[in-house]
């Protein structure tokens, strides 16, 4: 009850800068605040180079993506590590209004015939030759103040895009809340100014790392993404609200990671 207070109490400045008439780093749509906040299932594979990799985009693009969209889930983005540790690492985001269809995600598709049939080579895999050599599955739920995935215009123009997946990691849970406070309050009309394309916003229900939140920006080139963080932290609207003592009281993010993300020819994102 606390936690959705203080987010709460948070909004009303937002709802004014992220009116739905309102255009967002050149996006043709902004999700309205009152919008029913989404689901996200975000998946990691770690791989080995060569057969193993394309054998798995060829599941993801044959088998995978096709079922997940019978089920409702749509987009579904499926990127390449282009920077970050770990790589070969790939990316799958499965966006979806029901929380039910992705917690029992992995039993429909057992039951879905053209699933099994199109991904055998992959699902039928043997152990001395899998098919990945892990993967991590988070499940996030979509902030109040940008409560849905927002597709790129350069998805839609198939436009050359690159992504940045963002993680920040907070000590406490007080701090967890602060942080998401701060996001919604704020971030969201910073970026739209700096020129990012925003997809999503997460905050994490499941996952190895909590507590901690999870989001995902768009943009041309490195040129670019590096372009817009300059303005992004010259603007005096992150000057104020990253130097408000609400949120410096102490340090309430312990830990950020990014990595650098090249969607796949078929991705839908």
């Amino acid at each position: 009850m606390k936690r959705r207070t203080l987010l709460t109490s948070s909004l009303p400045a937002l709802a004014l800068a992220l009116s739905p008439g309102s255009f967002l780093g050149g996006q043709a749509e902004t999700p309205a605040a009152s919008e029913k906040r989404e689901y996200y299932l975000l998946r990691r594979y770690q791989m080995n180079w060569g057969p193993q990799f394309k054998a798995a985009h060829e599941f993801f693009q044959q088998a995978l993506v096709p079922a997940a969209n019978r089920l409702g889930i749509k987009p579904v983005g499926i990127f390449n590590v282009s920077i970050g540790p770990y790589t070969p690492r790939v990316f799958v985001l499965l966006p979806c209004a029901s929380l039910e269809t992705l917690c029992n995600l992995d039993e429909k598709l057992r039951q879905d015939p053209e699933y099994q049939q199109a991904g055998a080579p992959f699902l039928d895999a043997p152990a001395g030759q899998p098919a990945y050599l892990r993967v991590e599955s988070i499940l996030l739920r979509a902030f109040e103040g940008w409560p849905r995935l927002v597709l790129p215009p350069a998805t839609a123009q198939k436009e050359p895009r690159l992504f940045e997946l963002r993680t920040y990691q907070d000590p406490t849970d007080r701090d967890h809340v602060r942080k998401l406070e701060m996001m919604n309050a704020g971030y969201f009309p910073i970026f739209k100014e700096a020129g990012f394309a925003q997809v999503f916003y997460g905050d994490t229900l499941v996952g190895p790392t909590m507590p901690d939140l999870t989001y995902m920006l768009c943009f041309k080139d490195l040129a670019e993404r590096d372009k817009n963080w300059k303005t992004y932290f010259a603007s005096e609207a992150w000057k104020e609200l990253s130097t408000n003592p609400r949120y410096t009281f102490e340090g309430i993010v312990s830990k950020v990671s990014n990595q650098i993300l090249a969607p796949a020819d078929y991705s839908q994102i």
